[in-house]
């Protein structure tokens, strides 16, 4: 047997010991959950060498892997928390999902990529992707022109919708003055984001030969819809706010006001659905 001293000492050691290794075991718990799951297209075929991208919401930490032949990845040794999952692959709009991992679990994260549209889907052909040097700039001009297009576009379709959502308040029974003025502002706010993205739009250089096609022809013929109707409405809604503010009921032409917005905000809707998802 060891002497009490020697086995106090061993004791000790041990102790010591454990403590430690506890710490180090703890983090490799925490730190032991996996993100894994299957990539597909939207016809169920597993899509390969996609790009997968973990952050970490917290830290700002992030992992990376690709998928294999068979569209599966795995990304192990993530601390718990909740997780930002990017997934993108050439040819392919990119999709993100959040997930989150508790201590030492697994979680599964299946997603599906769309197809993104090319510049053959916007009637671009291939001799005028690959042009000259000033073909290509006017091309860079247009392609610029039309992002800022699409990004006030999107913009105008929020007070377009609140302020169809305020127009049962200004043009009932009983509005008050402040309903019409919170009417009147929205639809303000979207005539200048609108009439601005339609300037990016006309404005943006003409690309010689190029054929209106798919997608693109929905939304030019949607345009010949929406378009006058953002004129009207404003005009039409002017003549109502005057006969509301003098007491009056809604007459005559102004009465259209309603139906008009309600056209013109479905169709200005449906004109950002025909270029945000390909078909």
């Amino acid at each position: 047997m060891l002497p009490r001293v020697a086995r106090f000492g061993l004791q000790w050691i041990l102790a010591l010991a454990t403590g430690l290794a506890l710490p180090a075991l703890l983090h490799a718990q925490a730190a032991g959950g996996t993100i894994s799951g299957t990539i597909t297209d939207a016809a169920g075929a597993s899509v390969a060498n996609a790009a997968v991208s973990v952050k970490n919401a917290a830290t700002g930490q992030t992992a990376e892997t690709r998928t294999d032949d068979a569209g599966r990845y795995n990304v192990a040794n993530l601390a718990p928390g909740d997780y930002e999952l990017d997934v993108s692959a050439e040819g392919y709009s990119t999709n993100t999902t959040n997930v989150t991992i508790a201590a030492g679990a697994p979680a599964t994260a299946d997603m599906t990529l769309r197809g993104a549209l090319s510049l053959g889907d916007l009637g671009f052909s291939p001799s005028q992707t690959q042009g000259s040097a000033a073909d290509q700039a006017r091309l860079d001009k247009r392609s610029h022109m039309l992002k800022i297009h699409q990004r006030l576009g999107l913009m105008a379709a929020v007070p377009m919708v609140a302020s169809l959502a305020t127009s049962f308040g200004a043009g009932g029974r009983k509005p008050t003055n402040t309903d019409r003025w919170v009417h009147m502002g929205l639809g303000s706010a979207t005539a200048d984001l609108y009439f601005t993205s339609a300037y990016f739009a006309i404005r943006a250089p003409k690309i010689p030969g190029t054929a209106t096609r798919g997608q693109i022809r929905v939304h030019k013929v949607l345009a010949w819809i929406h378009g006058p109707g953002m004129i009207l409405t404003p005009i039409l809604g002017g003549i109502a706010f005057e006969q509301k503010s003098d007491g009056q009921r809604v007459h005559g032409i102004a009465s259209a006001h309603g139906p008009v917005a309600i056209v013109t905000t479905a169709a200005y809707i449906a004109a950002i659905m025909s270029v945000s998802f390909k078909f």
